[in-house]
């Protein structure tokens, strides 16, 4: 039996900050050539990925798992009570930088596969798409991998992401879509002049303070089916002026906007332009603005992978999952677009934190949903 315990550890200590996988990806490599799987390496960009598949390619049937093993920075190292990337095991629990996202998570579907192919193994194909791009700007990661695939004549039937998805307790929540995610940064500029003779001058601030009010204070919708209510959060605003008799020339916010399925990121683009070009017409402005989409939302609906995954988690676990949206954008925003795709993995308590442990007894169960997933997809 392939153990996911000490598998997750020795991702650990690969310090595999984005986009440096190190090491990681080799650690994966070995038990799985060993086991059987045929593994490609693919870089783009100098972010390495790793491809891995056992069985036909082209296979009528075929699983596949998605994750990453790139960790977001570690912090202070003095504020840790461990080593960030020592993997140390206190109390039953493992501690270290990624240990939630989620080298676990990809410990336990790889120590899954291993043991499902060498012991049952399937009439189809398993496959282990692992990326070392997931925690920056992803563009050389999980879509360099499927880029690939495509041209390789290589593909997945259906898919699950391992992304820490549990969030009161392990299991009770499994991740059938997520919200589409946009950040736009905000330029007003006005005419710089003396606070005294406010009459010389277009103040931008004042110009901004009411877009900033108009974008905050407007319910973009009230929810969907299978989604919240879209929200537009203020995530900053700043003049760079350090004098207070002085009228700058120019004023600046951003905002981050997370939307549901009744929305695309174009017409939430149009509508932040509509309300700027309002507030230019209104205080005499210029108003400049630059977007970034992370990402579309979408839902992979309810049905015959979602079900399967419930079940599994059921059996191992006693808790029905609710079947959610929430949170933020992972890889299988991507993933969509190949084939359907849900997510399913630990609780992300400490995701990102310092101290980020996983209690190593929620590593062996989640290994046991995905060999449970397996069989029963295969069946």
């Amino acid at each position: 039996m392939t153990d996911p315990i000490a598998l997750t550890a020795e991702l650990i200590r690969c310090p595999t900050v984005t986009p440096d996988d190190g090491t990681g990806l080799r650690v994966l490599e070995r038990p799985l050539r060993k086991a059987g799987f045929e593994c490609h390496f693919v870089e783009r960009g100098r972010v390495p990925n790793l491809y891995a598949r056992w069985g036909a390619k082209g296979a009528a049937k075929s699983f596949g798992f998605n994750g990453h093993t790139d960790v977001v920075p570690e912090g202070d190292p003095e504020a840790w009570s461990v080593p960030p990337f020592s993997a140390r095991q206190v109390d039953g629990v493992l501690y270290g930088r990624g240990a939630t996202d989620m080298k676990s998570g990809v410990a336990a579907f790889a120590a899954a596969a291993i043991d499902f192919v060498t012991e049952t193994p399937p009439d189809g194909a398993v496959i282990l798409a692992i990326t070392g791009d997931e925690e920056g700007d992803a563009v050389d990661g999980t879509r360099a991998l499927l880029d690939w695939m495509a041209r390789e004549g290589e593909a997945m039937s259906v898919c699950l992401v391992g992304e820490p998805t549990s969030r009161e307790r392990f299991g009770d929540m499994i991740k059938i879509g997520r919200r589409g995610a946009l950040s736009a940064w905000i330029t007003v500029r006005g005419k710089q002049g003396h606070t005294a003779y406010p009459d010389r001058a277009v103040n931008p601030l004042t110009a901004l303070a009411r877009l900033a009010d108009r974008l905050a204070s407007h319910r973009l919708d009230e929810g969907t089916a299978h989604f919240d209510p879209s929200t537009l959060a203020l995530t900053s605003i700043d003049t760079g002026n350090p004098a207070t008799n002085v009228i700058p020339a120019e004023a600046r916010m951003a905002v981050n906007v997370r939307f549901n399925d009744a929305h695309s990121s174009q017409a939430v683009v149009e509508w932040i332009g509509e309300v700027a070009g309002e507030v230019t017409e209104d205080f005499d402005v210029d108003v400049d603005i630059k977007v970034k989409v992370s990402g579309e939302s979408f839902l992979t609906p309810p049905g015959p992978l979602s079900d399967l995954v419930a079940a599994a988690v059921e059996a191992e676990t006693g808790v029905a999952p609710v079947l959610s949206t929430s949170g933020g954008t992972s890889d299988a925003r991507f993933i969509k677009e190949h084939c359907p795709v849900v997510e399913f993995g630990l609780t992300g308590r400490t995701m990102h934190q310092v101290d980020e442990c996983v209690p190593v007894g929620e590593i062996v169960r989640l290994k046991a949903v995905y060999r449970r997933i397996l069989a029963a997809y295969f069946a």
